[in-house]
């Protein structure tokens, strides 16, 4: 095969396509030559943590959204990979909230495995991509020697993830309030917050788990301030969700219900933007972040321009599995062994998929959703089978934890889908684990 495709990025959405293909190849199957850009100096995305926020030793944009004691805030159940399970990494069944270097040594366990570093080029950042008669044009930059390239690709994979760029509102007195201001992609280390009063603004993910993270690290106060609604768990006694704020004078921040509290630094959890400077307007993905993303017909193939793709551009309840399931699709149809229907039918699959969506009643309908969305793309492809309605049920079982105590949710354990065995408990409370490093998490 004569093919060339470039795979954007080597998180856990790039090397799930790394793994496709060599899949793929180990199957006797003549596969295209694969070139993967990564920005960093190793693999695993925002899993691979740094200290640095702001901008790199290359003056480029820090990609990493990672935190120090970031600990899964879903099950594992939910996200192991079918042909790759955890007992099979860490050589025996581990709690079901890993940390994050747990996690990171789980993603590279597998790619180490399959033998695919070698088709990535590090610390290469992708500058443009131009369309041509045949293909991309992909002008990229080796960072380490400053040398600008460009060489052809038949195809074009987009998997540098949307958790990277953030989005940052203006409230009034930003300008002259004398305490810190960030946002979550900024944040690294709880203890830096200790014994402080923190105003945290939005009720994302990230809002809850950092404000968990200030906690359990010694915060004095934590203030979260909602636009729409509270997020509305039992929240400990120094604890409280306000309306939106308004504005801050001095140190003292005002919200829409005419309160005020005093706050010694303020982070912003409101969201990221999908971001892809290197792609021109005719190729650039513009989606919010919904589980049924504009112009991907499958939610991987790109309506306008069939030979580019993007991989885990979804609002996400399952993650690396379905990452899975994308690549395995996407490498199928690279491979010629799915065709691609008419420009109109992959419209009309958007629209199908954004019209389904919206009639998702509440998160329950989200899950079942999503985890039907993998199973149509796995039963198309020969990614192993697995008990996607289990890792709904876990993902089930995970939020009513969430809603009975939302600061020892982490605590209980749920059945591995894949290997049918059943974690154990971790040995610490999460609230009391304070060292997460990889060999005090897998003393169980």
């Amino acid at each position: 095969m004569t093919k060339r495709v470039a795979i954007f990025g080597a998180g856990p959405s790039g090397l799930a396509q790394l793994r496709a293909f060599q899949s793929a190849q180990a199957k006797g199957a003549d596969i295209p030559e694969v070139v993967c850009f990564e920005k960093q100096a190793n693999w695993g995305g925002l899993w691979n943590y740094t200290w640095r926020t702001g901008l790199d030793q290359y003056g480029e944009p820090v990609h990493g959204s990672m935190y120090r004691y970031l600990w899964s805030n879903g099950p594992k159940e939910g996200l192991e990979f079918a042909d790759y399970s955890f007992e099979e990494h860490f050589g025996k069944q581990i709690a079901s909230y890993p940390p994050r270097a747990v996690l990171f040594d789980y993603i590279q366990g597998r790619v180490t495995k399959a033998g695919v570093r070698d088709w990535i080029r590090f610390e290469t950042v992708v500058r443009w991509v131009e369309k041509t008669e045949n293909g991309f044009d992909v002008t990229v930059c080796n960072l380490p020697s400053d040398r600008t390239y460009t060489e052809h690709f038949d195809n074009v994979i987009v998997a540098t993830g949307h958790f990277s760029t953030p989005n940052m509102p203006q409230f009034e007195g930003f300008d002259s309030f004398k305490g810190r201001i960030l946002h979550a992609h900024d944040f690294r280390d709880a203890m830096e917050f200790s014994d402080k009063n923190i105003l945290i603004v939005g009720t994302s993910y990230s809002a809850e788990d950092i404000g968990s993270q200030l906690w359990k690290y010694g915060a004095k106060s934590i203030t979260v301030s909602h636009r729409t609604a509270p997020m509305g768990y039992e929240w400990p006694e120094n604890w409280k969700e306000v309306p939106l704020l308004i504005k801050v004078e001095g140190d003292t921040a005002h919200f829409k219900d005419g309160t005020q509290t005093k706050v010694d630094a303020i982070i912003l959890c409101t969201g990221y933007k999908h971001h892809f400077p290197f792609l021109p307007d005719s190729l650039r993905l513009k989606t919010p972040n919904v589980l049924a993303a504009d112009d991907l017909y499958k939610g991987t193939t790109y309506v306008h321009a069939p030979s580019l793709f993007y991989l885990g551009m979804q609002d996400q309840w399952f993650t690396f599995n379905m990452f899975d399931a994308q690549s395995w699709w996407v490498r199928d149809v690279i491979m010629g062994q799915i065709s691609l229907p008419s420009h109109a039918a992959m419209l009309a699959d958007v629209a199908e998929r954004k019209k389904t969506e919206a009639k998702l009643e509440d998160d329950y309908a989200c899950i079942w959703y999503q985890g039907g969305y993998t199973k149509e793309l796995i039963d198309e492809t020969d990614y192993p089978d697995f008990d996607i309605e289990g890792a709904c049920q876990a993902f089930k079982e995970w939020k009513g934890h969430k809603k009975k105590n939302i600061m020892t949710f982490r605590d209980n354990s749920y059945r591995s889908v894949i290997t049918k065995t059943m974690a154990p408990v971790h040995h610490t409370p999460w609230k009391d684990a304070l060292d997460d490093s990889l060999d005090v998490y897998l003393k169980n």
